[in-house]
């Protein structure tokens, strides 16, 4: 039913992650972030004891994924306005996945998620965006309410997704944001509860929080040679190790230093854990970034006690979703592997039984244009997200999906629909369910009091379980 809204193994370390300790792919970014090492602690904000162990797993789709292509409409009246308006790229409809309970279907290629969703493992929210305030298409083209800046272009709304402050340019995300107000909840000194499979990004980068890169092939990088056991990587391994441990009375250099004792040791502590996860018995992980980024995400909730972590972020970003041409068949391929990853990635939570412990969910810039360009799609606005896990309150789509027809009540112009949700209810949502109190989400989410009243004691939507 559609649900209404209630109330490397070691080779790398100095070219590609030396500061992975901290967060940071380079030693010079991660001195630029000392402030966030010397700044005072953030109070935990979470209402949950220490031991219950939840992790948010985020999984961006780079460039704005066609999700109008990824939910489609079934019921005959509907299709036709969905048929009409995508013309050459509309999916046929003997091909759409059907979804049970709903008169919408999936693309040909979520075979998977089609069984996720019909176990109710999994959820969509239908038409959400970014949003300063709510908006109608007449405030809309009169102009009379606030919108958010930089609509249709990829830096500014990927910054505004990741941040969720559509009014500003900042660069500190909502995930950085979380992760200072619970990190106390973990005993880890050398790593970050924020984990990155693609490097440095805004979204896990906080006040006193940066991201600890590691690789989706070989988990954690370390210093080139570094515990070799060829004469030269000893030596390496000897120099690097004298150079760490000793005192510097130049406080630059003994911050240089210091950094790379923390790098180094949180490269050994992270190796270690991930070394003795063992191999996953239900699922094979496909061999490409995507399902290897799940794999590596999931062998390291596996080292989750090892590593004396009971709160983590992971970030994932898959690109190549820009598709102004050759739409369909590069979209096919893109939800493919989308597909697979996330049912790998279900598999291998049922396996660790801490499926209700993750919720992965999926955020893109923007959807794309209904209208096509000629063979593909250009920017729009509002679009389709999943969630899976964590309690998820699965089988049902939450939000209002749109018409698809042009002009309709929510497209203003170009097939551009203007969002019902705004990101801001859709990540709060996610952070409740995380430990964040509903008190602190205004500090996370400043917009948050136009779109939900935090002290109602309900979830936004309602598709996860406190």
């Amino acid at each position: 039913m559609i649900k209404p809204k209630y109330n490397i193994n070691r080779r790398t370390f100095i070219s590609q992650a030396s500061c992975a300790a901290i967060g940071s792919t380079t030693l010079f970014n991660t001195l630029l972030n000392l402030k966030a090492m010397n700044a005072a602690a953030i109070s935990n904000s979470s209402t949950v004891m220490s031991g219950d162990y939840k992790a948010l797993v985020c999984l961006t789709f780079s460039g704005g994924n066609d999700s109008f292509n990824m939910l489609i409409p079934t019921e005959s009246g509907a299709y036709d306005h969905y048929a009409t308006t995508r013309s050459n790229l509309a999916i046929e409809s003997s091909d759409i996945l059907p979804l049970n309970g709903v008169d919408y279907g999936l693309h040909p290629e979520m075979s998977d998620i089609q069984t996720l969703f019909n176990e109710s493992k999994l959820a969509f929210i239908s038409n959400v965006g970014t949003l300063i305030e709510p908006v109608t298409k007449t405030q809309f083209y009169d102009d009379t309410v606030d919108v958010p800046l930089g609509l249709y272009s990829h830096a500014d709304q990927l910054q505004q997704w990741q941040t969720s402050v559509p009014h500003d340019r900042v660069n500190i995300g909502w995930g950085g944001k979380v992760a200072d107000l619970v990190d106390s909840m973990n005993n880890n000194d050398n790593i970050s509860m924020n984990v990155s499979l693609n490097g440095a990004n805004i979204f896990q980068r906080g006040d006193n929080t940066v991201e600890y890169a590691i690789d989706p092939y070989n988990g954690s990088v370390g210093i080139l040679g570094y515990n070799g056991s060829n004469g030269l990587n000893m030596a390496k391994t000897l120099a690097t190790d004298n150079m760490v441990e000793a005192s510097y009375a130049d406080a630059f250099k003994q911050t240089y230093v210091d950094v790379i004792k923390v790098s180094r040791d949180a490269h050994l502590e992270f190796s270690d854990a991930i070394d003795g996860v063992a191999p996953f018995t239900t699922v094979t992980f496909s061999d490409n970034d995507l399902s290897q980024s799940m794999h590596m995400v999931a062998k390291t909730i596996a080292a989750r006690s090892t590593l004396s972590f009971d709160r983590q972020i992971f970030f994932i970003d898959l690109d190549g979703f820009d598709m102004h041409d050759e739409l369909l068949l590069a979209h096919a391929d893109r939800m493919k592997m989308v597909n697979d990853a996330m049912h790998e990635f279900n598999l291998a939570m049922e396996e660790l039984n801490t499926q209700d412990c993750v919720s992965t969910f999926t955020m893109s810039e923007f959807s794309r244009t209904l209208t096509s360009n000629g063979n593909g799609t250009d920017h729009a606005w509002g679009a389709n997200v999943m969630v899976m896990g964590g309690g998820v309150n699965g089988g049902s789509i939450y939000g209002t999906y749109p018409t698809l027809e042009l002009d309709g009540p929510a497209e203003v112009g170009g097939g551009v629909l203007i969002p019902d949700i705004s990101t801001d209810e859709y990540f709060a949502e996610l952070a409740l369910w995380f430990g964040v109190n509903a008190s602190d989400l205004a500090t996370i989410f400043p917009n948050i009091g136009n779109f939900y009243d935090s002290g109602s004691g309900v979830m936004p939507y309602g598709f996860l379980n406190l």
